[in-house]
């Protein structure tokens, strides 16, 4: 419940700090005095939007505060400490303190229990919180939107709602899905046909990883091989089979020359060491050389072959604006893509699929909806024509019409296929139609009331208020709207701004709101009114300003009903 208020340079508010009662609090004042001030500075800290001119004038930061006890409320607990929000200190671990602070320039800031937060948290546990109902309300009631919304909490089926939600967003994904699919298809015919005929053709060919360096070296080989045998013959020749001249013999001459030397002479030793070595390696190459020369092959079979192939890898990459060596990896490359498109054509039928089974969920769920919907409908619609007929509309008739919206691809909205239209009858005899066709202003006003006191009783929140709902109702009416409120308050803390005394004198704490001017400043002040004021206060709203004896006695009577 809310426990305290403080508010710093709001408005024309100075300075005020308010403290609330459980039970029912009644706010009354003069015309114009700001009744409503306190409700406009709490929902500032329930995370409503700010405007520079809410700062008092000449001050530069308004500042409001609203202190709540969480106690027996375990959703606005479970919150906080989800949040890390909650107040560390035992003595205060119910308390929440929601605190907004706004500059003259318009910038804002938001705290809960000290720890700067974004705006959006302060409305997240603000509906955890406190619940606020306008004197407009009962204009928003003839809206369909609005009328379905009421059902639904009233029926209080989260979880029907949040199916039907999941299945319609999974539509919505899948659908778009599905269009882009079909969009990119069309323009990926031609490219597929071109692909395929290209991966087709490599395919054909087969070119292996770094097979085209082999084909380049055997094609070079091969090319070469009738240089390379002569070449190759004149060079063994040269190092060991030409009797006139022949490099191993007479490098073998010359170190055996220096060996003899040498043991002459160890000077020579190194250079005997060097010719050794050299005559080694000569005949070394010699041999390789005539094994290379023996295994060199002319076989012009193999030569074909390998020209052709290889000048076809030539060809494929130069087609393609490809490196011969990247040959390979461009037709992997075409083959994913041709896969991708393909697996984009048989994703096509997967949603397709998935499509209708996910419209099956979502009728089963929103006909689940539907049923819920009717049930609640049924008693919601006796309730408030009962309700009616105790707000001195004795032949009032209140009925919930759902009946079936417009669907498209076997879908309806992400709140079901319903449309809701509440149905209302005032006199005898006369057909059930809209409200909107049938109601007066005070008529929908006291249908309204009667909605958010039933509402009020089926969703629970820790404290309602009631900001001047009771415009258009006088007399026995107005008795009646009191009585409905007090009995609301026995369960939930109940703020009500009202100018009615049949409302002000059924609270269990009343506020005066009153508005002091010097000429220069205007200041608004809040109240607690005493028994004997509550009296002269109640009096006043019965009689106007000219209190009588018999306008007092009608207070104090009014006070002890």
């Amino acid at each position: 419940m809310l426990l305290q208020l403080n508010i710093q340079n709001f408005a024309i508010v100075r300075s005020l700090d308010i403290d609330w009662q459980s039970g029912m609090t009644t706010i009354t004042g003069e015309t114009g005095a700001g009744k409503s001030i306190a409700i406009d500075a709490l929902g500032l800290c329930l995370g409503e939007r700010a405007t520079t001119n809410v700062v008092r004038p000449n001050c530069k930061k308004a500042e409001l505060a609203a202190t709540f006890d969480t106690e027996k409320n375990p959703a606005a607990q479970k919150w906080l400490k989800s949040h890390e929000l909650n107040q560390e200190d035992s003595h205060a671990n119910f308390e929440c303190i929601l605190r907004r602070v706004i500059s003259s320039e318009g910038r804002s800031k938001a705290y809960i229990n000290g720890s700067q937060v974004p705006l959006a948290q302060l409305k997240e546990i603000g509906q955890l919180l406190i619940n606020i109902h306008g004197q407009h309300d009962h204009q928003l009631i003839v809206k369909s939107s609005q009328q379905c919304r009421l059902l639904d909490d009233y029926a209080n089926h989260q979880t029907l709602l949040d199916e039907v939600k999941h299945y319609y967003k999974q539509w919505q994904g899948l659908n778009k899905e599905l269009v882009l699919l079909q969009q990119n298809k069309q323009e990926s015919e031609a490219k597929k046909q071109l692909i395929q005929y290209q991966v087709e053709e490599l395919d054909e060919f087969g070119l292996q990883e770094g097979e085209f360096s082999t084909l380049e070296a055997d094609f070079k080989r091969f090319s070469n091989a009738q240089e390379l045998l002569d070449t190759t013959l004149s060079s063994i020749q040269l190092l060991s089979e030409n009797p006139s001249v022949n490099i191993i013999d007479s490098l073998r001459q010359c170190s055996d020359n220096i060996n003899t030397l040498a043991r002459m002479d160890s000077q020579l030793n190194n250079v005997a060491i060097l010719l050794s070595d050299a005559l080694i390696q000569l005949n070394e190459a010699s041999s390789d050389l005539t094994h290379y020369y023996q295994q060199l092959e002319l076989d012009p079979e193999s030569y074909s072959i390998i020209e052709e192939r290889y000048s076809k890898a030539l060809q494929l990459a130069k087609k393609h604006q490809v490196s011969p060596e990247n040959l390979v990896s461009f037709h992997q490359e075409l083959s994913q893509q041709l896969q991708a498109i393909s697996h984009d054509e048989s994703r096509i039928d997967i949603i397709i699929h998935e499509l209708e089974s996910t419209q099956n969920y979502y009728r089963d769920a929103a006909n689940n909806l539907t049923r819920s919907r009717q049930a609640a409908g049924k008693k919601l619609s006796k309730l408030i024509t009962k309700s009616m007929q105790e707000l001195n509309m004795p032949h009032g008739q209140f009925a919930v019409d759902i009946s079936e919206g417009n669907i498209t691809d076997g879908m309806g909205t992400s709140k079901g296929t319903d449309v809701i239209n509440f149905l209302v009858s005032i006199n005898p005899g006369q057909a059930l139609e809209a409200m909107n066709k049938v109601a007066s202003g005070g008529e929908l006003s006291r249908i309204s009331l009667a909605m958010q006191v039933i509402l009020a009783e089926k969703v629970v929140t820790p404290s309602l208020i009631f900001d001047e709902v009771d415009v258009g109702i006088s007399g026995p009416t107005a008795s009646m709207v009191g009585s409905k409120l007090q009995q609301l308050a026995k369960n939930t803390q109940v703020i009500c701004v009202t100018h009615l005394p049949q409302v002000a004198c059924k609270g269990h704490q009343q506020l005066f709101v009153s508005k002091l001017t010097d000429g220069e400043h205007t200041e608004t002040k809040v109240t607690e009114l005493s028994e004997q004021s509550r009296i002269k206060e109640i009096a006043r709203l019965l009689a106007g300003d000219k209190i009588s004896e018999h306008s007092l006695a009608n207070a104090q009577e009014l006070l002890a009903s």
